[in-house]
């Protein structure tokens, strides 16, 4: 099977995946990256917010409705990628949540943005995105560009936080799949730091939080860093 490569590979654009484009960071993301002439593939599961982006930006990109934790759905995604776009060059896995502030024995389990949603977002939606396209990566010719994969992390995956322990414990992936990848692709763990996104605000409370930095402010430092890494930074955890 010949992969196609991404469609902007040759021009020096790079194309890039998206997930949870539809507000805070991952819109940041998609919007900084359009700015930059990049070609944004971009994917959450609000119709009304994707349709919107698109009209903000151009036809060059492309903004799908799928929900990550359906691996099926992302099945679908890879299909009308490569069929509209090839493969990606850089794909940043954004789509993510986190339990409101509770004891880990206290925290339900039902879907709504707790224990279980948790797991299916953070976790296998995360491992959906790879499954399909790190095959895809594989195959391409190393020579047409570079390759490489963004988890969003949290420092809270490291350290450990009272009141999100769900959230802490999806946070750590990255480096176990760094391991299985050839030389010629990579995934890094890219950690934000403390931005003004509403799951800072379901932590915190709205009190205060001028004194974080704005999504659109943190993209801009996150885009100028991870399009000068390379596959040599293969399982690195970079902070912004």
């Amino acid at each position: 099977m010949n992969v196609v490569a991404s469609k902007g590979a040759a021009n020096g654009s790079r194309t890039v995946l998206i997930t949870g484009v539809s507000k805070g960071l991952g819109l940041a993301f998609a919007v900084e990256m359009a700015k930059r002439g990049h070609t944004v593939i971009g994917c959450s599961r609000s119709q009304d917010k994707l349709t919107s982006l698109q009209s903000e930006l151009s036809d060059k990109h492309l903004f799908l409705s799928a929900d990550v934790s359906s691996n099926s759905g992302i099945q679908e995604l890879d299909r009308v990628v490569m069929e509209k776009k090839g493969v990606p060059d850089i794909i940043i896995n954004n789509a993510g949540v986190i339990n409101n502030n509770n004891k880990l024995w206290e925290v339900p389990t039902q879907q709504e943005l707790e224990f279980d949603s948790i797991v299916d977002t953070n976790v296998k939606g995360v491992t959906n995105v790879l499954r399909h396209f790190i095959p895809l990566m594989l195959k391409r010719d190393p020579g047409l560009a570079t390759r490489i994969i963004f988890n969003i992390s949290s420092s809270w995956g490291r350290s450990g936080a009272a009141h999100v322990a769900p959230y802490c414990a999806s946070k750590c992936l990255t480096r176990s799949v760094a391991k299985e990848l050839p030389k010629d692709v990579a995934i890094m763990a890219l950690n934000l730091g403390v931005i003004h996104t509403d799951m800072l605000v379901s932590c915190f409370g709205p009190q205060n939080m001028d004194s974080y930095p704005e999504p659109q402010v943190w993209a801009v430092k996150a885009a100028t860093m991870i399009l000068h890494l390379t596959p040599a930074d293969n399982g690195a955890s970079l902070i912004i």
